[in-house]
């Protein structure tokens, strides 16, 4: 059901609700505020008629065995009233007035007379009569402190619903009428929000909204939105990594917090279209700045930024392409070489040899690979795992994986942040133990461990280290130690976003081997939170 419908059919349905509740709870009051009153009235006039001296002396007289007649006096009496008949009886309950002449002398229906009659007591009954049933208001007649008869005023219950339903009929009127004015108000309602909306439906805004939001992340220039008080009201997700903050970027926040540089760019600027070149940690960005105007009021800007890559930087980055293509024809051509030799054996019958041939290229791969498959149960981690190997293999270091090394499968929103972490830490020990070869033996080992309540990964280079100035911005966007075409400062800046998101903790260390260890502590019990 559209939300429109879905608005339309509430408030029908509350109103019908509302309206049917009070209908019902003003019936009943009414219904029992008007039999209160007709009880009230009833006994008053019963007390009247009781201290009346004609009525007095005529049940005196039929008490005493001698003739009497009320009937003309009490429809007199009546006729005047809104009551529906006064019974006068005598000692022994027989009536001797009647709106019914044919009923008088005959005895009293119902036993709600006998408490007045026995005990003097003044009361009100609904009961079903000689004329059906009534309200039956009831008052003693006494005469020298003794009862001698009594009254019953009653009023018939067919009458006193007619005079409700007629009060009723007009209170239902007015509320059917609110009924109709509630649903008119629904209708305008649902008319204004189509129109504030522009003619869209709600569910066709959410849809559009979610549709900006993936155009926006698949941008890969940074997008922030401000208002007027230059607090971020939208960003994309290219902008949030490269924002220089150690902490995540949320709606609201301050630009000024997370990159003064840029909200200084912004106020200086503020008001008209701009671009300047603006620095972030240590790289250098593009900046376009466009103001929001409603009407003649500014109320906001919309920041794009870029790597401003100078041309020299994109030269550097083609020769570093071209390096690593001639370095695949050179290991394209070492093994169709290595190819070769193998045949040749074969074709001279030398198969021992060829077999010591394959088996001296195959031992130090098969090592690592059966590593992998007993450690690695996670099937994308294996994969990375052996790919890094490879990479070591191609640039001369020597990859060790940890013997005791174990981790399970994990759900794959969890295996995907894992293989960014632990490969982004092994791309960082093999450049950095390369760089250091001359020095010592280039080495990178790796140790992966879930058998307790934590999930450790520990990674160790042969590297140089990381240098001093630096160390306590290693984390941040932009900021390496890396030097010429490495050089880029996101690595790091990632796998410390990914560590903040698992709640765990990332340390790094200079060990007593002269070596760096990079460890990584993740609590199980967040990464199960996943499955």
């Amino acid at each position: 059901m559209k939300l429109k419908n879905h608005l339309a059919l509430s408030a029908i349905t509350t109103s019908t609700v509302i309206v049917a509740t009070v209908l019902t709870a003003i019936f009943f009051l009414l219904q029992t505020q008007y039999q209160q009153g007709l009880q009230a009235r009833g006994i008053e006039l019963a007390k009247v008629l009781a201290h009346d001296g004609k009525i007095v002396d005529a049940v005196q007289d039929v008490n005493q065995q001698q003739p009497a007649v009320l009937y003309d006096y009490i429809e007199g009496i009546r006729a005047q009233t809104d009551a529906s008949y006064i019974v006068v009886v005598d000692k022994n309950g027989y009536r001797l007035s009647h709106p019914n002449r044919e009923r008088i002398g005959q005895h009293f229906i119902g036993d709600d007379m006998l408490p007045t009659l026995n005990q003097g007591i003044t009361h009100s009954s609904e009961a079903k009569g000689s004329l059906g049933l009534a309200i039956r208001n009831f008052v003693p007649l006494i005469h020298g402190g003794e009862v001698i008869g009594a009254i019953c005023v009653g009023y018939l219950s067919e009458k006193t619903t007619r005079i409700v339903m007629a009060q009723y009929q007009q209170i239902g009127f007015m509320i059917v009428l609110v009924y109709v004015m509630a649903i008119i108000m629904t209708l305008l309602f649902l008319y204004k929000m189509r129109r504030t909306f522009l003619d869209y439906q709600p569910e066709e805004i959410v849809a559009k909204f979610h549709q900006h939001e993936l155009i926006l992340d698949s941008i890969r220039d940074g997008i922030i939105a401000l208002d007027s008080n230059l607090s971020i009201t939208t960003l994309n997700r290219s902008a949030s990594l490269a924002l220089p903050s150690g902490t995540s970027v949320t709606i609201g926040t301050k630009l000024s917090d997370l990159a003064p540089a840029l909200a200084h760019f912004v106020l200086e600027h503020s008001g008209g279209y701009h671009q300047a070149t603006v620095a972030f940690g240590k790289t250098d960005y593009r900046v376009h700045l466009y103001p929001i105007h409603r009407g003649k009021t500014l109320t906001g800007h919309v920041v794009v930024f870029f790597a401003n890559q100078s041309a020299s930087e994109v030269e550097k980055e083609l020769t570093y392409l071209k390096h690593y293509t001639q370095l695949l024809r050179s290991k394209t051509h070492e093994y169709s070489n290595k190819l070769n030799t193998l045949s040749g054996f074969l074709q001279m019958e030398n198969y021992q040899q060829a077999v010591s041939f394959i088996q001296q290229e195959s031992d130090d791969y098969q090592r690592v690979v059966n590593g992998i498959v007993h450690s690695v149960h996670d099937s994308a981690l294996a994969g990375l795992l052996l790919g890094k190997f490879n990479k070591a293999n191609d640039m001369g270091v020597d990859f060790q994986l940890d013997d005791h090394s174990h981790i399970e499968q994990y759900p794959k929103p969890v295996s995907d942040k894992l293989l960014t972490m632990l490969g982004n830490l092994i791309d960082n020990a093999l450049l950095a133990a390369w760089q250091n070869r001359k020095q010592r033996s280039a080495q990178v080992n790796v140790s992966i461990s879930d058998r307790g309540q934590l999930l450790k990964i520990e990674v160790e280079d042969s590297g140089v280290g990381i240098d001093h100035a630096v160390a306590e911005q290693i984390f941040e966007f932009g900021v390496s130690t890396k030097q010429g075409e490495e050089q880029h400062g996101v690595g790091l800046y990632l796998v410390h976003q990914l560590v903040t998101y698992f709640s765990a903790s990332l340390e790094w260390d200079r060990s007593d081997n002269d070596t760096t260890v990079f460890s990584i502590y993740i609590d199980k019990q967040v990464l199960n939170q996943y499955d």
